[in-house]
């Protein structure tokens, strides 16, 4: 049901004319904290009919789980809170995955739902449900604005909740009738805060100075960035206290492009992905003999810690983070509890204000270290890549040509799975701030492409490359059709090994045998691309992948390359070591 039965305004007066209905004060409220795009379809279709009046675009998804991963892409590259609607029910319950994925990704997303309308609230009314308990799992906060005068309220906590110590995504529950109400009054809210943080609160004076004491005198100290790095923008602030400090920096999946990859005292990611032909698998033992240990924004989680075995147990801990449950949750750690950019001022200025002679000294020797462990990277790669026996593409020539195409201003998106290990293995952040986007929060399968559909609208003048795999792109076909509504340039890069490669991988490790589910019947995405409008390319051998990307990056539009990749390649899992003889 779209309006109340109950309310007698003709419809179209509450469209046309009329900035002082319920709808229209939603969509001013929104707009006052600078929503200028929401992730909706029709309904709650009063508000998406007035909200462009207000300077609210309306991106049209084909799936609500869909939509919601384009909000959540949205303000991860934009620094911005994102706005995603649907209807009560079965779409409703569509945004749960999403969500849940925004609330471990600390991204702040407002969803407003629909609901039935009071008058027919607890009678079986269509698509009925508990939103207030479906939600209550995946949110920070849900609530149902009742009452129309207060809108603007509302949607001010909604705000304040989702863009306020650690970040996440809120529900606002809205029935037709205060949609449809009329003559709503404007209220005295003026506030903007629709950009994060919120707020910018500093870690304790006194464990600051003491922070710096111990990272002044380490032997071997060393700083491990996760996504709260990028939540903070705090990219700016790490890289000053890296470089005056000399401390050498590795990132999470989550954090990557926190520092630049190419700085002489940058690792590269760490965790679960150091296994044979890692980035940084020369360094598992400079990591694991680290006595101070800098951790900010970071969960300290299964991944990035390598099921809590990669980091020395015998450290001290330093951990910086907005979150306080997060500090010493599985490292026994000294406080700094506060925003990470402030954080890391703060540690800087307290750091550079004494001696750092015994970091300056000690800092040519881990260089060298740096150094020698990407010189063998770099050697490995070079000679996977240009394997010739393989009978299909290998992704890292794939990644290789890639990388040597990205500008610094470039964001990759790519999807869970093993897309996300091959782009941040494999890819490099050129410059502080680059962004590297997956769904690592719940990793949830088939949200690359919707993710990069975010992305680019949240950053048109940012060329946006979504690798996946053939696997998760099944998920999300359709929403090429919505790139190419929405008249995106976009390069969707699809690594089609015809398997579920992590869980047949997982499966042959861990069982000595696969399920029938890892394998796929043949597909041509370039095919399922041309279909939807765009432009399709089917690339089967590797002497055409850098051509095929060049015309991709050129294209004013949205291309799929459909790349037939070899299903023996595996990327650098550290528990699949010694495991394969065939990769």
């Amino acid at each position: 049901m779209l309006i109340a039965e109950n309310v007698t305004t003709p419809p179209h007066a509450l469209i046309t004319g009329n900035d002082a209905s319920g709808a229209a004060r939603l969509a001013q409220a929104l707009a006052r904290h600078g929503v200028d795009t929401a992730f909706g379809q029709s309904i709650p279709s009063l508000f998406h009919l007035v909200a462009p009046r207000f300077g609210i675009k309306q991106a049209a998804y084909r799936t609500e789980n869909a939509g919601g991963a384009m909000a959540d892409s949205y303000a991860r590259a934009s620094n911005k809170i994102a706005l995603v609607t649907a209807q009560n029910g079965p779409a409703a319950t569509l945004l749960v995955a999403p969500l849940a994925e925004a609330l471990k990704a600390s991204v702040p997303v407002i969803a407003l739902v629909q609901e039935v309308a009071a008058a027919d609230a607890d009678r079986n009314a269509f698509q009925e449900m508990d939103h207030a308990a479906l939600f209550s799992g995946v949110a920070k906060w849900v609530r149902r604005i009742s009452d129309p005068a207060r809108i603007e309220d509302y949607v001010d906590m909604a705000v304040v909740t989702a863009s306020s110590g650690r970040p996440g995504p809120v529900v606002l529950l809205v029935p037709p009738e205060v949609l449809a109400a009329r003559e709503v009054k404007a209220s005295p809210r003026r506030a903007q805060m629709g950009r994060f943080p919120l707020d910018r609160p500093a870690p304790d004076h006194e464990a600051v100075q003491a922070a710096a004491e111990l990272l002044r005198h380490a032997e071997r100290p060393l700083v491990i960035a996760g996504g709260g790095v990028h939540l903070s923008q705090a990219q700016d602030a790490l890289t000053e206290l890296q470089e005056r400090a000399h401390l050498p920096v590795a990132t999470t999946l989550m954090g990557k492009g926190a520092v630049a990859e190419t700085h002489v005292l940058s690792l590269g990611i760490v965790g679960h992905v150091m296994g044979e032909g890692a980035r940084a698998e020369h360094l598992v033992d400079y990591l694991r003999s680290a006595d101070v240990v800098l951790l900010v924004g970071n969960k300290t989680n299964q991944n990035g810690t390598n099921s809590w075995r990669l980091y020395p147990r015998e450290a001290r801990y330093i951990h910086l983070d907005i979150d306080g449950a997060e500090i010493g949750r599985n490292y026994e750690a000294l406080r700094l509890m506060g925003d990470a950019r402030s954080g890391l001022q703060a540690l800087t200025r307290a750091l550079t204000g004494g001696d750092l002679a015994q970091r300056a000294v000690s800092r040519s020797g881990i260089e060298a270290q740096i150094a020698e462990a990407r010189g063998r990277f770099d050697a490995h790669l070079q000679a996977v890549a240009a394997r010739s026996d393989a009978p299909a593409i290998r992704p890292e020539r794939v990644m290789q040509e890639l990388d040597a195409r990205l500008t610094a201003q470039a964001i990759v998106v790519s999807d869970a799975s093993y897309s996300s290990v091959w782009t941040g293995n494999y890819l490099t952040a050129q410059r502080v701030g680059m962004r590297f986007i997956s769904p690592r929060g719940l990793a949830g399968l088939g949200w690359g492409l919707p993710m990069a559909i975010g992305a680019k609208l949240a950053r048109p003048e940012a060329p946006v490359i979504c690798v996946t795999g053939d696997g998760g792109f099944g998920h999300c076909w359709a929403e090429v059709e919505t790139a190419v509504r929405l008249r995106l340039s976009l390069v969707i890069l699809v690594l089609n090994n015809q398997i579920l490669g992590y869980q047949k991988d997982a499966e042959d490790v861990i069982f000595g045998a696969h399920t029938e589910a890892c394998d796929f019947a043949p597909v041509n995405h370039a095919a399922i691309a041309r279909a939807c409008g765009a432009r399709g390319v089917r690339v089967d051998d590797a002497e055409l992948i850098g051509a095929a990307l060049d015309e991709a990056l050129a294209h004013e539009g949205v291309t799929v390359l459909d790349v037939v990749s070899d299903p023996a390649a595996r990327p650098p899992i550290s528990f699949y070591r010694g495991k394969f003889t065939d990769s």
